[in-house]
């Protein structure tokens, strides 16, 4: 049984011929005759008694009508439940970031999306990458921006969209006057964010495999959750720390402490993750786009010259 084989039942009872109810839908006869025909062999019983004038309803066509008519009208009710949906009126976009993306993007993102779509709600989980890559494998996000590398297992990782540096900066002007290799990162008093995830941090990670490979180790003196408490805590002199510096402008530090590059300066690479196969919905959609959009607009470096800040 299928909804076109009740749609043409509706129309022959309607019109009380199959020649009418053909005309009105605008089919040829011999179509709606077999799809009712269909219909009748489906369910084992008649459902119209031909006679030259109109057609007559059985007992089983009585007691189909009301139910083929039920169930059209949950047919369109569905396909109307989702239309706001498809036409970017109505529902929710769900969508992850890395933790710090709400210093760099998320206030522009969110306020351009509402101004072309002021029915759909928005909601924006921040998190660290490898959580992130974690909610869009499980379908708790439909997608997300993250930092690589994460765990790209069941996800589709888009080319990198955008870049940034990670700098050494420190409130000593002392330690900022060369670039850091990874033996003077083991000695330095660090200060290094994402706490709860460490070395799964993808930042965290580039610096772990850097001092692996010098044969050091990098031990921080202390470990907080956000960047901007490693930043404040560095310009008290409790230590230094290595934070993106795109990050540390929009923060409001790269001016009041120094800053030098990494040797060989560290890059950090953003990318969009979905589920694989994933079909994302069109808000979705809608906001990666102009997330990328937005992304282009932001400088992969931001601040003064290394060394300088504070002056």
């Amino acid at each position: 049984m299928t909804l076109q084989q009740l749609t043409y039942f509706l129309a022959a009872v309607e019109h009380g011929s199959f020649s009418a109810a053909a005309e009105a839908m605008y089919i040829a006869q011999p179509s709606l005759s077999e799809q009712i025909r269909r219909l009748e062999s489906e369910l084992g019983v008649p459902l119209f008694i031909r006679t030259n004038r109109r057609l007559v309803l059985t007992e089983a066509a009585r007691l189909l009508l009301p139910r083929a008519q039920r169930a059209l009208e949950a047919a369109h009710e569905a396909a109307e439940c989702v239309r706001g949906v498809r036409e970017l009126t109505s529902g929710t976009v769900a969508f992850g970031t890395f933790s710090s993306a709400h210093h760099l993007l998320l206030t522009e993102l969110i306020a351009d999306f509402r101004s072309r779509h002021p029915g759909v709600r928005v909601r924006i989980v921040g998190l660290n990458s490898s959580e992130v890559a974690d909610a869009v494998r499980e379908g708790r996000l439909e997608a997300g921006l993250v930092a690589l590398p994460v765990d790209d297992r069941g996800l589709e990782v888009s080319s990198v969209v955008w870049t940034s540096e990670a700098v050494y900066l420190s409130a000593d002007p002392s330690r900022t006057t060369r670039p850091m290799s990874s033996e003077a990162l083991a000695e330095a008093p660090l200060i290094l964010p994402e706490t709860r995830w460490g070395n799964a941090d993808p930042t965290r990670r580039q610096l772990l495999e850097r001092a692996q490979k010098s044969g050091t180790q990098l031990t921080p003196v202390v470990e907080v959750e956000s960047p901007a408490s490693a930043l404040a805590l560095a310009a008290r002199g409790v230590g230094d720390t290595v934070i993106s510096l795109p990050v540390a402008h929009a923060l409001g530090w790269s001016d009041r402490l120094h800053w030098t590059s990494l040797d060989p300066p560290l890059h950090e690479t953003f990318a969009f993750i979905t589920r694989t196969e994933a079909h994302l919905s069109p808000a979705t959609r809608i906001l990666v786009q102009l997330a990328r959009r937005h992304l282009e607009r932001l400088p992969s470096t931001s601040g003064p010259s290394p060394s300088r800040g504070g002056d």
